[in-house]
């Protein structure tokens, strides 16, 4: 054998009760389990490791992640790997860099920006791919061809197959239109995507209809993939956009996903139970969902995001056009702070809870780590100057923290079966969400041993085979003989996020040994030069 985890406290995956066991590795896949009660030789390898006081758990698998570009851009990404993530989903939110054409490649470089960097002009990363195949080639490829820090799945983006299919146009698709948008589901789906995402209240994938989406839909039920959608509105209309998708996806039979699920604003405090309730009344009727959270109070997202859909229709240059128009930037800051853009989910904009994490333009730093109001405050200015400024001069660039979540909810929520864990961490800014750096030892540590809303088999299956199975992978999420050896070993009594809003890129503790495909990318605490990751594709 290559190598056994000696007395390993392990935790497998399904929720059932850890044991004790020798572990053994062998050609990147786990070769036997042995437990201490089961009598037999014990393995033996080129190489022990004790894990005497640690458990021993599956890779964990982030469901919601923006590390499209990372990926590419950061060898050592410890931002994950560090956590003991062996796999993430990227494509999330209707926005990503495939399929994309010349157009529409500088347009969602500019559109994305603050969450991935890569703004046109960058020349980090090399961005020849244009198909779905040829991104997760790259990704396979990653530096030299040595492949990438951790594994990654791709979602197809509906908004970006919108924007190539359609354009920015706030109207409905043609039927050539929606044949076309169907074709490019198809073909990523068939160059190895897991599923389509959207971002229903990021433009031009809000414009599209309830008809438009289960077309698409249907394509992916055929390929047995699922759909991804962060739906309509997370604020006044949460339960009518969650009922939306649920109702979608049905009529398409198509398996749903429910990203970053979680009822956010004051006018939501304390009603996750009634989203519960429709879920659980879905699943009773033989509907396929999950849902992935993460285990924080605040959102994370863009400042252009904000602003009503009209004000985004043509591309961000149509949307800087508006912003320096006078009298355009009045009508957007009436519907943002009165009525309630459906950018910001039908909810008047409350700029004390909007928070600078960061921007593109160094010279706009100052900003960072504080409210768009306490910036406005200190300038004896409307907060909406402020925010104007902002996405002017650094070409909507800005991204925030949106303090409007509450724990009751988030706690409920998480101890649903049907529940995986999603970091949705934007690694972009100098303050970014510490969820990027934190997500699942903040699980561990916070939710299951200091809070004990999660016992610690439960929580680990959460973060492994569950989203394993909605991936449809066969062979991960679990500790069992024959499948692949994405490991964790964590001590339970010390494993924390060391990330926190004011030192967000702190890394955590009490994980010291992660592996990929049974590679150490994590040893002793510290960071290998390991590049073990690779696009995993749909089966």
């Amino acid at each position: 054998m290559d190598l056994v985890i000696r007395d390993a406290r392990v935790i497998d995956g399904t929720g059932g009760a850890a044991y004790r066991a020798d572990v053994a590795v062998d050609g990147g896949r786990i070769a036997a389990v042995v437990r201490e009660d089961g009598g037999g030789p014990r393995p033996t390898a080129r190489r022990t490791v004790d894990a005497d006081g640690l458990v021993l758990s599956p890779g964990f698998i982030d469901m919601h992640a923006h590390s499209d570009l990372a990926l590419l851009r950061d060898p050592d990404h410890s931002a994950k790997a560090a956590q003991g993530v062996t796999l993430e989903v990227i494509g999330q939110d209707g926005l990503s860099y495939a399929p994309v054409d010349d157009r529409t490649l500088a347009q969602i470089r500019t559109a994305i920006t603050g969450w991935n960097g890569g703004a046109p002009g960058s020349t980090d990363i090399d961005f020849s791919w244009r198909t779905v195949g040829e991104f997760l080639d790259r990704l396979d490829h990653g530096f030299d061809g040595r492949g990438i820090a951790v594994n990654a799945a791709y979602l197809i983006p509906q908004g970006t197959v919108r924007m190539l299919a359609v354009g920015w146009e706030d109207r409905d698709a043609t039927p050539a239109e929606v044949a076309r948008m169907k074709e490019l589901v198809a073909e990523g789906l068939q160059q190895g995507a897991v599923g389509l995402s959207s971002g229903l209240t990021y433009t031009p994938g809000m414009y599209a209809s309830d008809s438009e989406l289960t077309e698409l839909c249907r394509v992916v039920a055929a390929y047995d993939g699922y759909y991804c959608p962060h739906h309509r509105s997370y604020g006044a209309g949460a339960l009518r956009a969650y009922e939306e998708m649920v109702a979608l996806s049905r009529e398409a039979g198509c398996a749903l996903h429910l990203a970053h699920a979680t009822m956010n604003f004051g006018l939501n405090k304390g009603r996750a139970p009634e989203l519960l309730a429709l879920l659980d009344t879905a699943l009773a009727d033989g509907a396929d969902i999950t849902l992935d959270t993460y285990p924080y109070l605040p959102g994370c997202t863009t400042l252009a995001a904000m602003m009503p859909s009209w004000a985004a229709e043509g591309g961000p240059e149509a949307a800087l056009a508006r912003l320096r128009d006078d009298a355009t930037a009045e009508r957007i800051r009436h519907v943002m702070e009165v009525e309630g853009a459906d950018g910001c989910h039908g909810v008047p904009m409350d700029w004390d809870t909007i928070e600078i994490s960061g921007v593109n333009d160094p010279s706009l730093a100052g900003y960072v780590g504080r409210t768009i109001a306490a910036s406005a405050r200190e300038r004896g200015e409307a907060p909406w100057i402020t925010a104007r400024r902002l996405l002017l001069e650094d070409h909507l660039g800005p991204t925030i923290l949106q303090h409007v979540g509450h724990e009751e909810n988030v706690q409920a929520i998480m101890q649903h079966p049907v529940h995986t864990g999603g970091s949705d961490g934007i690694l972009q800014g100098a303050k970014p969400h510490p969820r990027a750096y934190g997500t699942f030892p903040q699980y561990l540590g916070r939710y299951v041993r200091e809070l004990g809303v999660l016992t610690l088999e439960e929580c680990v299956a959460h973060l492994t085979s569950r989203p394993a199975a909605r991936l449809r992978l066969p062979d991960r999420g679990r500790i069992h003989e024959g499948y692949r050896a994405d490991l964790v070993l964590f001590d339970p009594d010390t494993v924390a996020a060391g990330s926190t809003f004011d030192a967000p890129r702190t890394l955590p503790t009490g994980i010291p040994h992660v592996l990929i495909d049974g590679r150490f990318v994590i040893e002793n605490g510290r960071r290998t030069d390991v590049l073990a990751g690779r696009s995993v594709r749909r089966a």
